[in-house]
């Protein structure tokens, strides 16, 4: 395999993720197809075919030219309006084509990454015209794609897959986003420590330093007497990052500890994706 060592675990990831995603969608009759996911506005069948997008545009694939309706009361930026694309132009397909178009994917991305001999520097086109390293599209590939089999399970309550290796892509992911968390939008004090408890299928203690200039860093070390201390399990953890329930719907499944106001602006702002 040609594959640059450094881009396996991404694409193992992609791979088990993909799977597990395919066997879930492969018995839904029609109407399964209907139901809501966590994703605004999204049925089982738009998150589906927001995955095949995603995929077909990592393949080279060029995007689908159509025109969004103007009643989509979940796409309110360019941002939404970019990812909607793909999902609305399948908007219409039974059951059947969806699965079809998602094994046929499956299998085109496989081959292509059996033959990936590019460099993770090599730039790639990423969203809205923006370029990126191989490596950066890849895990971010991976974690999206963990996180969207997350949100299929959720909505066709079928638990699984929280220890699986897009898991560990997708803490890596979120703990990278954690000191702007902290130091930028929830604005912790200079020269404090805020430590995060997560217990569950991924276990991690991390603490979050912010010094005299306001800057945030990560480390592994514990705090003695942090200004705010939180512990959840690992489920909630990445619902919350990845804006899937507020604060207040799992309000009973997070420990806070510290400044009321500094634990409530923590917690406001633990949503990371767009």
């Amino acid at each position: 395999m040609s594959l640059h060592p450094t881009l396996q675990s991404y694409a193992d990831a992609w791979t088990h993720s993909i799977e597990a995603i395919s066997e879930l969608v492969q018995p839904l009759v029609e109407g399964e197809w209907n139901r809501r996911t966590p994703c605004p506005g999204w049925s089982v069948r738009d998150l589906v075919s927001h995955v095949i997008g995603l995929d077909s545009e990592m393949y080279g694939d060029p995007r689908p030219i159509h025109t969004l309706p103007r009643d989509l009361f979940h796409v309110t930026n360019d941002f939404q309006r970019y990812m909607e694309m793909q999902v609305d132009v399948r908007r219409h397909h039974t059951a059947p084509e969806m699965t079809s178009e998602l094994e046929l994917s499956i299998i085109r991305r496989n081959r292509q990454l059996r033959n990936e001999n590019r460099q993770p520097n090599t730039m790639v086109r990423g969203h809205l015209g923006t370029e990126l390293t191989l490596e950066e599209s890849m895990r971010n590939h991976a974690f999206a794609v963990w996180v969207h089999e997350q949100d299929l399970r959720t909505a066709l309550g079928r638990p699984g897959n929280l220890d699986s290796p897009g898991a560990h892509i997708a803490r890596d992911v979120l703990l990278d986003a954690l000191p702007a968390v902290v130091a930028e939008k929830a604005d912790a004090p200079r020269s404090s420590a805020i430590v995060f408890d997560v217990h569950g299928p991924v276990e991690f203690l991390r603490t979050i330093r912010v010094d005299i200039q306001g800057r945030g860093t990560l480390e592994t070390a514990p705090a003695l007497g942090p200004a705010a201390a939180f512990s959840l399990d690992w489920e909630t953890y990445v619902r919350l990052a990845c804006g899937r329930v507020t604060p207040e719907a799992v309000a009973d499944r997070v420990k806070a500890e510290g400044e009321p106001e500094l634990t409530a602006a923590v917690l406001r702002n633990f949503a990371v994706t767009k």
